[in-house]
């Protein structure tokens, strides 16, 4: 039963999240007194998808070194840039641009996995960029925060860097010491009720968190449409950016699903905790948005590398 719920879940993803996030504004007045489980939850989840890693996956940047670094400075440097450039340019509204900036800032997705191994994708690559990109993000992340709004708003920078690693880092090395510790057998026996779990986490995150940004979402109005809009355009250009990039210089066609799929998907989930913690609730919009197109674009992009 466990196992057909995970992949009733699994297949309904792209209608559950958007629910999900409905759900939550429409119970405002709940989920504004629940705020403080959703780190909790944040590492839960975080725990759970890291028991696919393993410690000799960092050993893979010796045979890939150029290829991760690369991807660490698309996912650091050219998305937030590109996502800069496009808020700044639409919206005449610094709030706004923080949350374009974290909403591409934050670590490639976990979820890249599965879409890499139905892709017959290099796999060890994929999870030498999730690993190492996840154990650097929380340096990485406030520096891009701290260049781009650092004078306009007072962030706590030190708090900052704890909370993610305090929300990525343990639980993520505690996930790989338990793989290593019980040698994949835990993920084996119990791998449909922590997927399970893990996305029914991800679900109360969205919806919790869609309380900070209900005021926003119930006046439908131009500037909702261009937000939405532009969160669109920032997750396509992220899976076409990678697409085009691996096609001009990267020969192997495994290789290339890799670069795709760590530069498209997005660890949304950890953007949202932090525009919620650290922000004004205007800053959750475009990250909380982001969340709606990730397993859709997914999809569409498997397709396209199929073809």
């Amino acid at each position: 039963m466990v196992q057909q719920l995970n992949q009733f879940i699994q297949k309904w993803i792209p209608v559950l999240t958007p629910l999900s996030l409905i759900i939550g504004v429409f119970l405002e007045n709940i989920g504004a007194h629940l705020l403080f489980i959703v780190p909790i939850l944040f590492a839960l989840m975080t725990l759970i998808s890291s028991l696919s890693l393993k410690f000799r996956d960092i050993k893979v940047f010796r045979q890939y070194p150029k290829t991760i670094l690369f991807m660490i400075g698309f996912l650091h440097i050219i998305m937030p840039l590109w996502a800069f450039l496009l808020a700044e340019l639409i919206f005449d509204d610094r709030l706004l641009t923080i949350g374009f900036l974290i909403s591409v800032a934050v670590p490639t997705g976990v979820t890249s996995v599965i879409w890499v191994t139905i892709s017959k994708g290099n796999l060890p690559l994929c999870l030498a960029i999730i690993l190492i990109d996840t154990l650097i993000a929380p340096l990485l992340m406030p520096l891009v925060l701290f260049f781009v709004v650092g004078e306009t708003i007072q962030l706590n920078m030190l708090s900052l860097v704890f909370d993610l690693i305090w929300m990525i880092v343990l639980p993520s090395l505690l996930g790989i010491f338990i793989n290593e510790w019980t040698k994949g057998v835990l993920l084996e026996k119990y791998g449909s009720p922590l997927s399970l779990i893990s996305k029914l986490c991800l679900f109360a995150i969205i919806m919790v968190n869609s309380s900070a940004i209900a005021p926003y979402v119930k006046n439908i109005n131009l500037e909702l449409a261009k937000v939405i809009g532009i969160v669109l355009l920032l997750a396509v250009s992220g899976y076409v950016f990678s697409l085009i990039l691996s096609r001009l210089f990267w020969k192997s066609k495994e290789d290339q699903v890799a670069i795709v799929f760590n530069g498209g998907m997005r660890n949304i989930a950890v953007g949202v905790v932090l525009a919620t913690t650290y922000f004004p609730s205007k800053v959750a919009m475009p990250v909380v948005f982001g969340m709606l197109f990730q397993q859709i674009l997914a999809s569409i992009f498997y397709k396209i590398i199929r073809k």
